[in-house]
Formats: C-alpha cells, sequence, structure tokens
C-alpha cells in the first residue's frame, strides 16, 4: 500500500458491486458482535439502491477499490453509512482521507452536519471518530449516534477577498482559539492571516515568519494577541513542542500556518483551514472545519454570507 496510487472519487451506481465487496471484506473482518452487522446481509441491488437515492465516496489503490462509504443526504444532515476499509489497506490513511472527501461532498451538496451509529463493542473505532472530530450525541440500539459539524466551503475570488475573509474570521475568535492551516506555497495563509490580525486589532506588521518560526502580535487594546506560526521547516510535532507554545495558548489566538499532520496535539478544539488554488491566479477555495464543541455552529454565519 506504500507505494500504491491512491485515487478517491465519488462513487456512481455502477460501483455497487465492487463496494459490496469492499463492505463485506471489511466488515467480516471485524470482531463477531450481537446481532451481526447489517451490512454483511447486504446485496448488489441494495447497494446499487443507496448509490442512486444519496451517493458514495471509493478509494482506489492502483485502480483497485479498497474502501468505501455511503452518503445518505436528510434535509441538512448527511448520514454516513457501511464505512469500509479492506484489511491490507487498514493502518495507512485510507480511512481518514475518505472520510475528508465525503464530508467535502456533502458539504458541496447543502449538508451542514455529519452523524453516524459506532457500535459499542468497538470502543477503538469510537475513539477514531472521535480524534476526527465527532462526538458522541446520544444512544443507538446497540450503539451510539456520533455528530460533527461538516466544513464551510468559501470561494474566494481575490487577495483582498481573502483578507476580508481573515477579518470576518477574526470576529469568531477569542483567546485560546487554535487555527491549523494548510495550502501549497501562495495559497493564501499569509494574507488570510494578516486579514486575521487586521480583525483582531493587533501590532503589525504581519508577515509571514518562516525563518523565526513563530512571531507574537500584542493586542492594540483589548482583545488577544495573535501568535503566528510557521510550521514550514519543522519535521515533526516535538519540534512544534520545543517553541513552548503551551505558555501563551490560553492567552491569545494561535494560528499555525503548515501545521497539518503537526499541531493537532496543540488543542482538542480548533479550527482547520485549508486553501486550494482555484483556475485563475488569484482564485481559491477555502475549507473551514471546526473540530470539537467549541465550533459546533460557530461558522453557520460564514455559511449565509456571500
Amino acid at each position: 500500500m506504500e507505494s500504491a496510487e491512491l485515487t478517491v472519487r465519488v462513487a456512481t451506481p455502477a460501483d455497487a458491486a465492487e463496494l459490496l465487496r469492499v463492505i463485506r471484506e471489511a466488515f467480516s473482518a471485524r470482531r463477531p458482535v450481537d446481532p451481526p452487522a447489517d451490512a454483511l446481509s447486504d446485496e448488489v441491488a441494495d447497494i446499487e439502491r443507496d448509490l442512486v437515492e444519496g451517493t458514495g465516496v471509493v478509494v482506489e489503490a492502483d485502480g483497485r477499490m479498497v474502501a468505501g462509504v455511503l452518503l445518505e443526504l436528510d434535509g441538512d444532515t448527511v448520514t454516513l453509512r457501511r464505512v469500509s476499509v479492506v484489511p491490507e489497506a487498514a493502518g495507512h490513511g485510507v480511512a481518514r482521507d475518505m472520510i475528508a472527501s465525503a464530508l467535502t461532498v456533502a458539504a458541496d451538496l447543502g449538508a451542514r452536519r455529519a452523524r453516524l451509529v459506532a457500535r459499542t463493542e468497538f470502543p477503538e473505532l469510537i475513539g477514531w471518530w472521535t480524534e476526527h472530530g465527532f462526538e458522541v450525541l446520544e444512544p443507538a440500539p446497540h450503539g451510539v449516534w456520533m455528530g460533527r459539524d461538516l466544513p464551510v466551503v468559501l470561494d474566494v475570488p481575490t487577495a483582498d477577498d481573502m483578507r476580508d475573509l481573515g477579518r470576518r474570521l477574526a470576529g469568531l475568535l477569542r483567546a485560546g482559539d487554535v487555527i491549523v492551516a494548510t495550502g501549497d506555497l501562495g495559497a493564501g495563509k499569509t494574507t488570510l492571516t494578516q486579514g486575521i490580525g487586521e480583525g483582531l486589532d493587533v501590532q503589525g506588521p504581519v508577515i509571514s515568519p518562516t525563518f523565526v518560526i513563530s512571531r507574537v502580535h500584542p493586542p492594540k487594546a483589548a482583545g488577544p494577541a495573535l501568535v503566528h506560526v510557521d510550521a514550514y521547516r519543522l519535521g515533526a510535532a516535538s519540534e512544534l513542542a520545543d517553541i513552548d507554545l503551551d505558555a501563551s495558548l490560553s492567552d491569545a489566538v494561535t494560528l499555525i500556518e503548515w501545521g497539518s499532520g503537526l499541531a493537532e496535539w496543540l488543542a482538542d478544539d480548533r479550527l482547520e483551514i485549508d486553501i486550494l488554488r482555484g483556475q485563475s491566479s488569484d482564485e481559491r477555495t477555502v475549507f473551514l472545519t471546526g473540530v470539537g464543541p467549541r465550533w459546533a455552529g460557530a461558522l453557520d454565519d460564514l455559511r449565509r454570507q456571500p
């Protein structure tokens, strides 16, 4: 799997037979439970119907399907069903990438929240979902309902619009918030941070701290400071720990550029921002994902803003 070329894509009804194979392999490899998982009694017609009435996401390794999930849309809520990864693909980040894509697909279709049922016999799975932003909501038959908000997806046409988005985000921020920003070189992470700095009314200028790793921008008046970190040159979370950000976390807004995979340990509640380039030189698509109770519903106003 390490050298395999992975492709994540939206499923079609023509994928029903292959997806059923993946579901059966994945669920058969789990510890036996009583009653058995409903997934083990699925037929091709069931999966085909689910893909016609809803949608799904699959992962292929060198052209062979190795993971899949069904998405059932009901108003502004999407239910994840039949989350499956074949045994040989487990432990390679396939599930993480698939679920991230599935949540983005659901958000593009207008959903605002996602939910699923996790069996209580598999506490390790409940833990995995918790690590990926889901929280236990209420009991379900033979398990628990878990849920989370979906990413807010915004089209940002120009650099000025990116800075304005930062100013709007600043209105939602408070001391103790952690932001993990991801995007290619030149994607607009620093431009977004400049807008956040303007909105928080901190001392500037706010520029990329690549060569000094981190900069602290004190507030001009009331409000939190902005701690701006560039983790581009860091190779491990332990190197980020050496900066001793813990000392200022509770009193400041901390934003870590290039922080994905390195900074999540800083806070269970955090705002994750992914910036993707568009077709034009300035156009960007920004994905805002609130993780943890702090961000439950906090981004809803941004969904309604142009």
